[in-house]
C-alpha cells in the first residue's frame, strides 16, 4: 500500500512548528515569499540576519534528513517548460495575494485570519484548477 501521504503530514508538522518557533522567538509572522522578498528589495533592515538564518535552515535540513530519507519520490516532473511556468504562477500568485501560504495558509489560519482563509481557498482552487488545465487538459505532467 502506498503511503506517500505521510510525508505531506511530516511536511505540515515542520513547516508549522517552524512557523510557531518564528512567531515565538521573534514576534512575527513566518511568511516565506515576505521574507525572501524583504532580502531581495533591502527592506529586511535590523531582521536580515534572522531572515537568512531562516532560510539557511530551510534549504540545510532536507540535505540533513537526506540520508535518512532517499527514497522519498517528490513526484516532480522532468519537463522544465512546466517547472517554470509552476513557478512563474506560483510568484506572480503570491505577489498578487499578498503572501505565500506559509503565511497565509500556516499562520493565517492558526490565527482564524478571515484574509488568510480566503487567501488559502484561492491557492487550492488555483491548483486544482492548474492540475485539471497542465494534467488532464493539456496532458502535460
Amino acid at each position: 500500500m502506498e503511503q506517500d501521504w505521510i510525508w505531506g503530514l511530516i511536511g505540515g508538522l515542520l513547516i508549522g512548528t517552524g512557523g510557531a518557533f518564528y512567531l515565538l522567538v521573534n514576534g512575527r509572522i513566518m511568511g516565506a515569499s515576505g521574507i525572501i522578498g524583504s532580502l531581495v528589495d533591502g527592506s529586511a533592515g535590523d531582521t536580515k540576519w534572522e531572515k537568512l538564518v531562516f532560510l539557511a535552515g530551510v534549504v540545510l535540513l532536507p540535505i540533513l534528513l537526506y540520508p535518512v530519507y532517499r527514497e522519498v519520490n517528490p513526484h516532480i516532473t522532468d519537463n522544465l517548460y512546466v517547472l517554470v511556468a509552476a513557478g512563474l504562477l506560483v510568484g506572480v500568485g503570491t505577489r498578487i495575494a499578498n503572501g505565500c501560504t506559509s503565511g497565509h495558509g500556516v499562520c493565517g489560519i492558526s490565527r482564524l485570519s478571515v484574509r488568510g482563509i480566503v487567501a488559502t481557498v484561492c491557492y487550492i482552487l488555483a491548483g486544482g484548477v492548474g492540475v485539471v488545465i497542465f494534467r488532464h487538459l493539456l496532458g502535460v505532467i
